[in-house]
């Protein structure tokens, strides 16, 4: 119990000193240089760690084999992308340029990490580089190979979605719901095994409460797969950053798009469909537009403008399309 109040404190004392620094940066914006930085400080951890054991097992000649990296699950990082040279250049007006650089090179050689990153964002932004080496000093604080069996970083990065999530009010539903809420819906499912779905995803939170209750039940991750979409592009690389530190793979499809003009999962038949979506989006289609989807088939087209009943009804009709037949099933029932 006492190592659960010193973790709290620990998220709400890294959180207290970011949130210091942000100046005039909105916290829309905000949220993707720390959670940016939080990422390229457990990859590069865990990148530090794989090679010092091949160094160890004295397979010096393999330490720059991409390969040796990824068999393990770690991402291989280039020695520009990697924390120790962040942060021996932190005091350097050119920070964020050099941020951004290391990003775009773990993105490019790693695949799986395509289109997860920010892309040049800290340049972009222009946040004043006294903050942004302060920022790298507290954040430098987080020993993500600590206590791995409590998840520390996946911890850190959990509060801190919440906390900007709050920040940013009404918007912040947009890319993260409630803990509470989001452990109901996996307890209520109980996904053990087949395919999760999610046509609105966020920054991942269904998909990584449910891979925790199978945990939590000693059941196997690996008897899940995850399928997902995500429409605005800096949440989709939200989502596939909160993933890859959990090292849960996924298939958000190849680009952040709408699940109703693009479906990236047209032949998916899922066992599990949990989602927070929009329900009242406006104008979520254009009037003539989807008039002949299928999705609507025997039911009046919905209306264009997304009211409340209206979006229940729209969402569910996307859901169901994507359902596996044994969802319905009378012993499910």
């Amino acid at each position: 119990m006492a190592k659960e109040k010193n973790q709290k404190s620990m998220e709400e004392t890294l959180w207290e000193s970011a949130n210091k620094l942000r100046g005039s940066v909105e916290s829309s914006e905000y949220k993707h240089i720390v959670l940016g930085l939080i990422f390229l400080k457990f990859v590069s951890d865990t990148f530090e760690e794989r090679r010092e054991k091949l160094l160890a097992e004295g397979k010096e000649a393999f330490i720059d084999m991409v390969e040796f990296y990824t068999m393990d699950n770690v991402f291989y990082l280039p020695e520009t992308s990697r924390w120790s040279y962040i942060k021996q250049n932190a005091k350097q007006d050119d920070i964020a340029l050099k941020i951004d650089t290391a990003l775009a090179s773990i993105e490019k050689t790693n695949p799986s990490l395509k289109g997860a990153l920010p892309d040049n964002y800290f340049s972009r932004l222009g946040l004043d580089a006294s903050k942004l080496s302060s920022l790298i000093d507290t954040i430098n604080n987080i020993n993500t190979l600590e206590d791995k069996g409590h998840d520390v970083v996946g911890r850190v990065y959990e509060y801190f979605l919440g906390e900007f999530a709050l920040a940013e009010g009404k918007l912040g539903g947009q890319f993260y719901t409630p803990k509470s809420i989001v452990n109901l819906i996996a307890n209520m499912i109980e996904p053990y095994k087949g395919k999760i779905y999610d046509p609105a995803c966020g920054s991942g939170g269904m998909f990584v409460q449910s891979l925790k209750f199978i945990e939590a039940h000693k059941g196997n991750k690996k008897d899940i797969s995850i399928y997902g979409q995500e429409f605005t592009a800096t949440t989709y690389k939200l989502a596939k950053m909160n993933l890859a530190i959990r090292g849960i793979s996924a298939n958000l499809g190849a680009v952040p798009a709408d699940s109703f003009f693009k479906d990236q999962h047209p032949d998916l038949k899922a066992d599990y469909i949990m989602a927070n979506p929009p329900f009242n989006q406006k104008e979520w289609r254009g009037v003539n537009e989807l008039l002949d989807d299928p999705r609507w088939a025997g039911y009046e087209v919905p209306l264009h403008q997304m009211q409340t009943t209206v979006g229940y009804f729209t969402w569910s009709q996307n859901s169901l399309k994507m359902a596996s037949q044994d969802l319905f099933s009378p012993r499910e029932a």
